[in-house]
């Protein structure tokens, strides 16, 4: 495979920046999954590295090699899209083999390499179907097939799973992974979907408007995210945001409300008196707790969705600040109006109150 590496680029629409000088160093055999909400460029970033699109600024580097200006065609690359792209009236069989035959491999070559990918993905059964008699998976993995059965240097992979039922497209990201590991493919991946880029990939780009917000292994990002923006894209539900100030020397926040809570650490260049962010996950929350390291909160319920094992309680807090709290499901929440709750200092985040990056915490 390939070693991709993105220097200062860039992509503007008119006056209208996309991409403001993304650097990127994609290693050999390594997946890497872009994520952020809709406008924020990951297709745009996808596009470029494909040849689709023309940078405004910065390089494209394909193991070391220049490939800013190639046409796509001579790029070595293979994008999986998440319509498929598959050729109606041809076979399972002769869609895999279209590439390799516009490349002029033989015939025993391109058969031979058909039926090995073909096995890899389990679709030794279905070579002679045709797109309209297989399932959304099995054109999931015939897409696949088509860009694998080429050796390319890279795959790209645009929103794959998009158009699959939520139970296929469980299942068809476990097959991604599995098959991106047994052949060392060096991937980039681009989703909407949190829960995808959680489980697919070894590094996330988290894009915010045209930047990358954190660049990072998806548990690190989870549990130590860059700014506000990142602490609530990254987890469902989103990370519990209070508005507070520092004081007691820095060693508590007293809420807007008047709650004080004892945070982990100060924060850097703290002052009491500073404005700062108080961050908890809705899971780290512990109700009707009380020990050294939490004080109570009053949390006045407006919506109990009961989960089966857990149930997630959604409130405010006493300034209206939205809250919402995930514990082990209870008869009597659902009953419930009002709950006292505290939030461990061990699992406290601090953002800067008009930047939002991190500046403490856990």
């Amino acid at each position: 495979m390939a070693r991709l590496q993105l220097e200062g680029l860039s992509k503007n629409f008119g006056k209208s920046a996309v991409l403001a000088g993304l650097d990127i160093d994609l290693a050999d055999g390594e997946m890497l999954v872009i994520v952020g909400a809709s406008g924020c460029g990951k297709s745009t970033l996808l596009r470029l590295v494909a040849g689709l699109e023309t940078p405004s600024s910065g390089r494209i580097l394909l193991d070391g090699v220049d490939i800013t200006h190639r046409d796509p065609a001579q790029r070595d690359i293979a994008m999986v899209f998440q319509n498929y792209a598959l050729y109606p009236h041809m076979t399972v069989c002769q869609n895999m083999a279209y590439g390799l035959k516009l490349r002029g491999l033989s015939k025993n070559l391109i058969a031979e390499k058909v039926a090995a990918t073909a096995a890899t993905l389990g679709l030794d059964a279905l070579l002679g179907r045709k797109p309209r008699e297989l399932s959304g998976g099995q054109r999931q993995r015939v897409a696949m097939g088509r860009a694998i059965v080429r050796e390319p240097k890279l795959f790209l992979f645009d929103e794959p799973l998009s158009n699959l039922d939520a139970k296929l497209r469980v299942q068809v990201r476990a097959d991604i992974r599995k098959l991106q590991k047994k052949l060392g493919i060096t991937s980039l991946y681009v989703t909407h979907d949190q829960t995808e880029a959680m489980t697919l990939a070894d590094r996330l780009i988290v894009m915010n408007h045209g930047h990358a917000a954190q660049i990072a292994p998806p548990m690190e990002i989870f549990a130590r995210p860059a700014d506000r923006y990142v602490a609530t894209f990254i987890g469902d539900p989103a990370m519990n945001l209070c508005p507070a100030t520092l004081v007691a020397g820095a060693q508590m926040a007293q809420l807007s409300g008047g709650a004080q809570v004892r945070l982990p650490g100060a924060p850097i260049a703290a002052i009491d008196g500073t404005a700062i962010i108080l961050g908890i996950r809705p899971q780290h929350v512990t109700v009707q707790a009380t020990d050294e390291n939490a004080h109570g909160i009053e949390v006045m319920v407006d919506l109990v969705e009961p989960l089966g094992s857990e149930t997630l309680i959604h409130g405010h807090l006493i300034d209206a600040t939205p809250f919402a709290v995930r514990v082990p499901s209870s008869p009597d929440l659902l009953r419930m109006s009002q709950l006292r709750v505290c939030l461990p200092r061990e699992h406290l985040h601090i953002f800067d109150a008009d930047q939002g990056k991190r500046i403490g915490g856990v």
